[in-house]
């Protein structure tokens, strides 16, 4: 039995999952690590803490499956995206803490940017918008901040990347330095036409291009493991950022796929072919996977907070002491109270891109309690979903398809998913795999190392556990949804 280890790298923590022959889970092993708020809006990781817990939660996998390192046939890697490392590229120290995707230290200076009239450039050559959430401007505060250090990366000292490239250049012992499509079109400075970093877009920011990785194909070759790692070398041979590595393992590959994702935040990605469209609606155009030179187009929406709203629940108001217990809660709600949530903690993502928002909540009484709370957060990720969907609708009429497949931690709460189905009228097929970011990445690499179909098969592989209905009145769903809508007009005008 050959397998192929996934390594998922996320926002709160690592995992590494291996996968049989035939795409079945064999082990999972997983490692949390602490987050970091130095100031308002400030989110940070330490570098070592990346690494420690992909190397630990590696080893844990290999040893709960009583298998070797010579057993793996190839290593796929997932992972948070737009979160920003620079490091030393002899020593591999990092010069300064890992600035992570959800952080919005760079909202003024992206004001300022959009004010001066860059945002044009910037949209049409990375298909982005000029919002904090990127890894731009991220990277040119920190070259900005450390002393002598934007002349270190000129020398060709330093070197820049999101996570996929500090793992792999960890992994390999320094060897390679690369990241692929899907990662560098989140940089905001990666031209997603030409398949190129943008020589104008670094000059912009004043980045030395010799700091940028290598970009090559989701599928393909990153080298090899140190073979002191796990006792031999081991080849990397599949990279994709968390949510299109999702999109990859919903097997979204038609024209008018879409999956939504719901983690930490919650994303949305439409396949729109070989051709990037362009929003009208301030949403992302974006790769969804490059293989074989060829680039897979999508459109993206991005919610900040989705999971982390029960997080916040759990540590913050401490009404819950694990994620699950929402749905009961949820479920006793008060029928009679319309409390509405706004959970714009680190700001609107798409499509209101509004870095400078903050929380809500709406419609409390005397008797709003736990239970009403519970549910408007819950709530809250099937409002912005239809957000998305509507905007998505409108910037591609006729391609959206009828279905929307959903993945990640909060698509296991079956009253959050009905939700979700009634207020966006339509069917939501959850999978029977629920690991789908991990068996995207997985796949990726297996496919290479020649042990996984080809695209064909692997999408007839795709099985369905549960297909939710919607099942509210039209009356209802426009009463609730026009709630939402002025609590966003309410929270936006503070």
């Amino acid at each position: 039995m050959r397998y192929v280890m996934a390594i998922d790298q996320g926002t709160t923590s690592s995992r590494a999952i291996l996968f049989d022959e035939k795409m079945a889970i064999k082990t999972i092993a997983q490692e949390e690590f602490p987050q970091h708020y130095p100031a308002n809006g400030w989110v940070e990781h330490d570098p070592s803490d990346l690494w420690s817990t992909v190397a630990a939660t590696c080893r844990a996998a290999i040893e709960k499956a009583g298998i070797s390192a010579a057993d793996i046939a190839a290593i796929g890697i997932t992972n948070q995206r737009e979160t920003t490392l620079v490091w030393d590229k002899v020593t591999g120290e990092p010069l300064h803490n890992a600035i992570v995707w959800q952080d919005r230290r760079t909202a003024d200076y992206c004001a300022e940017m959009v004010a001066a009239g860059h945002e044009e450039t910037i949209t049409q050559k990375t298909g982005l918008l000029f919002d904090p959430y990127f890894s731009s401007t991220k990277l040119k505060w920190i070259l900005d901040k450390v002393p002598g250090s934007r002349e270190r990366a000129a020398k060709g000292e330093l070197l820049f990347g999101t996570v996929d490239t500090y793992i792999i250049w960890h992994l390999t012992g320094g060897a390679v330095h690369a990241t692929d499509a899907t990662n560098a079109c989140r940089t905001m400075l990666y031209d997603i036409e030409k398949g190129r970093w943008s020589t104008t877009i670094c000059a912009l920011f004043d980045i030395p291009m010799e700091m940028l990785p290598e970009v090559r194909n989701s599928s393909d070759d990153f080298g090899v493991t140190r073979p002191d790692l796990f006792g031999r070398e081991i080849p990397i041979l599949g990279v994709a950022g968390d949510q299109q590595a999702a999109t990859v393992g919903q097997a979204c590959f038609k024209p008018g796929m879409m999956k939504s994702t719901y983690g930490t935040g919650c994303f949305a990605l439409l396949n729109t072919g070989d051709t990037p469209i362009r929003s009208n609606n301030r949403l992302l155009t974006t790769v969804a996977y490059q293989l074989d030179g060829k680039r897979t187009y999508a459109l993206e929406g991005s919610i900040f907070i989705a999971g982390a709203v029960v997080q916040w629940l759990r540590d913050g108001l401490k009404i819950i002491r694990e994620a699950p217990e929402t749905q009961p809660l949820a479920e006793k709600a008060d029928p009679t109270q319309s409390v509405v949530m706004v959970p714009a903690f680190t700001g609107l993502g798409a499509p209101y891109w509004r870095p400078d928002c903050r929380g809500a909540i709406f419609g409390l009484t005397r008797n709003s309690g736990p239970e009403e709370f519970a549910r408007a957060a819950l709530e809250s990720v099937g409002f912005q979903t239809r957000d998305l969907l509507e905007a998505m609708r409108a910037d591609s009429p006729g391609e959206l398809k009828g279905v929307l497949r959903v993945d990640g931690g909060m698509s296991a709460s079956d009253w959050t998913m009905q939700f979700l189905s009634d207020i966006i009228a339509a069917p939501v097929d959850r999978p029977l795999v629920k690991e789908t970011t991990a068996l995207g990445a997985a796949w990726l690499a297996g496919m290479r190392a020649g042990i996984y179909p080809d695209q064909q098969g692997f999408a007839k592989n795709w099985a369905l556990d549960v297909r939710f209905e919607p099942q509210m009145s039209d009356e209802d769903r426009a009463r609730k949804y026009a709630q939402w809508q002025k609590a966003i007009k309410a929270t936006m005008a503070v």
